[in-house]
């Protein structure tokens, strides 16, 4: 099998530049990460060993299909064999599960514990608001999300305390903000926990400060492959440069026009100077997309051309002109959710599965009135963001384990001391957080040691026994089984969910003993909204325009492309020129998702924080073709041309 077999000319330059510097400009749809998957299989053909190469995403869907591509070309070409397959493989990870690999290998050496807790993002505002409680302050004056807000952002800035403190002046909220980030990071280290953004700027001061640690992982990878770089914020930029070495052989993937998370620290301009920090480096442009009608790229190239901050490229393809874009012009928000269900049902009516068509919206707020349209029409639906993970009766069985292996994990022991009920309270709870157990009553004292005696058997447990195995035996040591069995409908069901944990852990058994069990606590820890849709359930998918990003379906609606809701921005500001860009860059990830046909909805009214709004339509509806457009319309019923001149409404 010729590993280059199936590329077109662009691909295979980019996927025969080994050595040196490579800025891959991948458009939608353009086979970025098979072009990527081809490359590294390329380079292990020429004589890498395949765990030389690290490749880093930003989700773990696309970590697992990246993983997943590389493995199949592994095995069709037969460069890989034998029982040690699965370690002799490329590194794929996103950049938070390649930060716990290295803490949990060497964290050590800055006084991070193996078995380290990774807080969930509703244990990281508890923590906040407890931190601003030992301040004397109150959390309703200061809210824990904004403050925490501005803790992250400093993280990610790679920013420290000591900077921050000094840097306050006579600032009274920034030294606010100080004392309680101080808090909350004492609080982290006494109970060995790390949040989100510590997994990258931990990682980033080990290697830093230990050299010899860096040049571990710098000998390791000397194949550095980096997806999605215009998302990278300052310390994933940070991190990356540490990672490589002086052969500079990085490859990064992406698109400026697909920058859309600068909110949250994305700096497209590591991207834009990535020819300036490596003056070696070789650029090639991927503009064919492979998803796409050319109807549908003729509508995101003529959206995205008037930003200014981008690289050039035009998207084009070799499949057929498609149909073109729906667009309605709906009365309210009501007309608008019937119309989506409506069409739907009729797709799905003529042969169309659920799961291939997407509503997505702006704002969250959106999705109620769309989810009410559909239940009405018997449309089944997901909303994206129910993960498995999030369970709580799965949240239950991991913390036991968490708890178990990290006894100082006092977010893990709140959770799951009285699951099942075991009659210890909060005065107990205290008492125990604050080292004060001699002050328990006799029988109090025996409940907790019974408790305490279960996470010694579950960690005496995990040192001989496989992933899948463990969890069956927390089941049954920890009484949740037995809680769950004989009870309610809802409790077999979440019986039935504890199974397939069980289930689903048997892919880590291959692991040695202890570190499947690591693996599979961080993954569960670092799960996003995308891995809701892993079992991929025949429904229509709603979601927010940011949570589609990386994703794909046939038929695609866009809706409330109103005038502040789409481009949209709070009440009373002016979008500034960055702001407007990236929320053009959005509608173009939106526009970009459709394979085959694409809705765009909008309303004349719409209620808002209880107030109904006339709105006019979205800039960006101004900015399309009208030969590209095509009105809704429904048989049997009056159209009247909207104000626009360019749009229809219809009552169903």
């Amino acid at each position: 099998m010729d590993i280059l077999d199936g590329l077109n000319s662009k691909q295979k330059a980019a996927a025969v530049h080994t050595d040196g510097p490579l800025l891959i400009v991948a458009g939608a749809g353009a086979g970025k990460t098979k072009t990527l998957a081809h490359r590294m299989v390329h380079i292990i053909k020429e004589g890498t060993a395949p765990q030389n190469l690290l490749a880093i995403t930003f989700t773990n869907k696309a970590a697992k299909e990246m993983r997943e591509r590389v493995e199949a070309l592994l095995d069709a070409s037969g460069i890989v064999r034998g029982p040690e397959k699965y370690f002799e493989k490329p590194f794929v990870s996103t950049f938070h599960s390649l930060g716990v690999h290295i803490l949990r290998e060497n964290g050590k050496h800055i006084n991070i514990s193996k078995h380290f807790t990774i807080l969930s993002q509703s244990e990281t505002l508890s923590a906040t608001k407890e931190a601003i409680k030992q301040s004397e302050l109150d959390p309703k004056q200061f809210e824990p999300r904004k403050i925490h807000n501005i803790i992250s952002k400093q993280k990610n800035e790679l920013v420290t305390l000591a900077d921050f403190s000094g840097n306050a002046g006579e600032n009274y909220f920034h030294k606010i903000v100080a004392e309680v980030w101080e808090k909350y990071d004492k609080m982290l280290t006494d109970r060995k926990a790390l949040d989100f953004d510590d997994l990258i700027q931990k990682t980033v001061q080990l290697l830093q400060d230990k050299e010899d640690i860096r040049k571990i992982y710098q000998n390791r990878w000397k194949y550095i492959h980096i997806d999605e770089y215009q998302d990278t914020n300052k310390a994933q930029y940070k991190l990356t440069h540490l990672l490589v070495d002086d052969h500079k052989n990085i490859c990064v993937v992406g698109d400026t026009d697909q920058n859309i998370f600068s909110w949250r620290g994305a700096n497209i301009q590591n991207m834009l100077n990535f020819e300036r920090d490596y003056p070696d480096a070789t650029t090639i442009l991927l503009e064919q997309n492979y998803r796409s009608t050319q109807t549908i790229l003729n509508v995101a190239n003529q959206i995205i051309k008037k930003n200014k901050v981008r690289v050039d490229k035009n998207l084009f393809t070799k499949n057929k002109e498609g149909e073109r874009i729906v667009l309605f012009d709906a009365f309210d928000e009501g007309d608008e959710a019937r119309f989506v269900a409506h069409e739907s049902k009729t797709l799905i009516e003529n042969g169309v599965e659920p799961k291939n068509i997407a509503v997505l919206y702006r704002a969250n707020f959106q999705s109620r009135v769309l989810e009410e349209a559909l239940l009405n029409q018997n449309i089944p639906y997901q909303v994206l963001g129910v993960k498995f993970f999030d369970r709580k009766e799965v949240k239950d069985v991991l913390s036991y384990i968490q708890a178990a292996l990290n006894p100082d994990s006092l977010y893990d022991i709140k959770r799951v001391i009285n699951v099942p009920t075991r009659g210890i309270g909060k005065v107990t709870l205290a008492r125990i957080f604050a080292k004060k157990e001699d002050e328990l009553t006799p029988k109090m004292r025996e409940r907790v040691n019974e408790f305490r005696a279960i996470l010694s058997d579950i960690q005496k447990k995990s040192k001989t026994t496989k992933t899948s195995d463990l969890i069956k035996f927390v089941l049954k040591r920890s009484g949740i089984e037995e809680m769950l069995q004989n009870s309610t409908d809802e409790d077999q069901e979440r019986l039935e969910n504890l199974r397939e944990l069980a289930s689903l852990a048997t892919k880590y058994d291959i692991l040695p003993l202890q570190e499947g069990i690591e693996k599979l606590l961080s993954d569960a820890a670092l799960a996003t909204d995308q891995d809701s849709l892993e079992k991929n359930q025949n429904a229509v998918k709603l979601m927010t325009v940011h949570a589609a990003k990386g994703l794909e379906f046939p038929y695609v609606f866009i809706t409330g492309l109103e005038q502040d809701l789409f481009p949209h921005h709070k009440f009373g500001e002016v979008l500034s020129k960055e702001a407007g860009e990236e929320e053009r860059r959005l509608f173009y990830v939106a526009i970009t998702r459709a394979e085959k046909k694409l809705y765009l909805t909008l309303t004349s009214m719409r209620t808002i924080f209880g107030s109904k709004q006339t709105n006019t339509p979205s800039e960006f509806l101004a900015d399309i073709d009208e030969k590209y457009i095509e009105p809704a319309r429904e048989e049997g019923v009056d159209v009247n041309p909207s104000p626009s001149g360019k749009v229809v409404y219809f009552d169903i």
